[in-house]
């Protein structure tokens, strides 16, 4: 089987879920497909270079010089393939995909890029290129889907979810989890820890939280927390943005919570091992890697019940509504005042995250690609 697998991915971004998927998941699947030969294709606007020896790997450079480049890349990425003699065609990025008798593999990540175009841009700015941009992914998604022979989607949830807003059948469209990245481990050397906290002024304990995944509920929850629990403690807010909700700079005014806006990596590592509990009422998840991420370095975890999130963490976290301030207090209680419930939930949190690697997700992505290539 000859596998062709599209990796401009890698060449747009230097981070976000698309980039961490396709960078994570091809190496081991380079290693697992030694009969196979694989064609990977890349473009040239942001270096990036896989470390491959292997002699059935070959990496080819589409030229690109500005957007159009893009644009034409997507329609000649097809012939790039015809011409590397490709069976199999995986399109990791929710677009894309081949003509005739080459087998189309679309992982979409979620729904989101083949609901109706005027959910998708509710809440997202009105420029002229955003509209553009979310328009033109709109209909590529739209078109890989009728082209796509599987779909591979990152939840049980979210293969439900895709079935409900397409006419795809469901027995195509094939649940592959994530898992998260090596460098996440819990973080022992108290040395380290020190010097982050120094480096972002931290000088009590903390929960941590995404602030952009419903801080409300958490904001709301600390206010009924007793005074004790709360004394020489903090909620954490980390954010990918400088903007989240209002609530958020309320809290940091009240002089209850700090806002952390895009911190380093091996500081998020850090932070993560550090928490008294990982929040994370959000309201939607395709999946919700940060639970997975926050468990691998021992924060015990209290999550929402919504989207894929119970399917990810099973047991091994605190589960309520979104929305259910006095439960989210409950447990916050909970986990705050005992030290065995603390570490109940970090070692169920550990075997739980345990459960996930990017080795396994290659190996069932491999497994798509040979029942593709079975298809009529």
């Amino acid at each position: 089987m000859r596998i062709g697998i599209d990796a401009r991915t890698l060449t747009h971004f230097k981070f976000g879920g698309l980039f961490t998927y396709v960078s994570n998941f091809i190496p081991p699947l380079v290693e697992l497909a030694q009969d196979y030969e694989i064609f990977v294709y890349l473009d040239q606007k942001l270096p990036y270079e896989f470390s491959f020896n292997e002699d059935h790997v070959t990496v080819r450079y589409l030229p690109w010089s500005n957007v159009f480049s893009s644009l034409r890349n997507d329609l000649s990425i097809d012939r790039y393939m015809r011409q590397d003699g490709v069976d199999v065609a995986h399109f990791p990025a929710n677009t894309g995909f081949c003509t005739g008798d080459i087998k189309n593999v679309l992982t979409l990540h979620d729904e989101i890029n083949i609901l109706p175009l005027k959910e998708i841009i509710r809440g997202h700015a009105k420029d002229p290129r955003t509209i553009s941009m979310m328009s033109y992914l709109h209909f590529q998604s739209l078109q890989a889907v009728r082209n796509a022979d599987l779909i591979v989607t990152v939840s049980e949830y979210s293969r439900r979810q895709i079935a409900a807003h397409s006419d795809f059948d469901v027995q195509r469209i094939i649940p592959v989890h994530h898992a998260p990245t090596a460098d996440f481990a819990r973080i022992e050397d108290a040395e380290i820890l020190k010097e982050v906290c120094r480096r972002h002024q931290l000088d009590k304990q903390f929960v941590l939280a995404d602030a952009l995944k419903n801080p409300k509920t958490l904001i709301k929850a600390w206010r009924c927390l007793s005074p004790e629990l709360k004394k020489n403690r903090e909620i954490v807010f980390f954010s990918r943005r400088p903007n989240p909700l209002p609530i958020v700079f309320e809290a940091v005014d009240e002089g209850i919570a700090r806002l952390l806006v895009r911190p380093s990596r091996p500081d998020l590592i850090a932070l993560f091992s550090m928490a008294d509990i990982f929040v994370f009422p959000s309201w939607i998840e395709g999946f919700g890697l940060p639970i997975l991420e926050a468990m691998t370095c021992g924060a015990p975890v209290i999550a929402s019940d919504r989207g894929s999130i119970p399917e990810v963490a099973q047991n091994a976290a605190l589960i309520c509504d979104a929305e259910d301030i006095e439960t989210m207090t409950a447990y916050l209680t909970q986990v705050l005042s005992s030290p065995q419930e603390t570490e109940r939930l970090r070692q169920l949190g550990f075997a739980r995250a345990a459960d996930f690697s990017w080795k396994k997700t290659a190996r069932q992505i491999l497994d798509t690609y040979e029942r593709a290539l079975s298809l009529p």
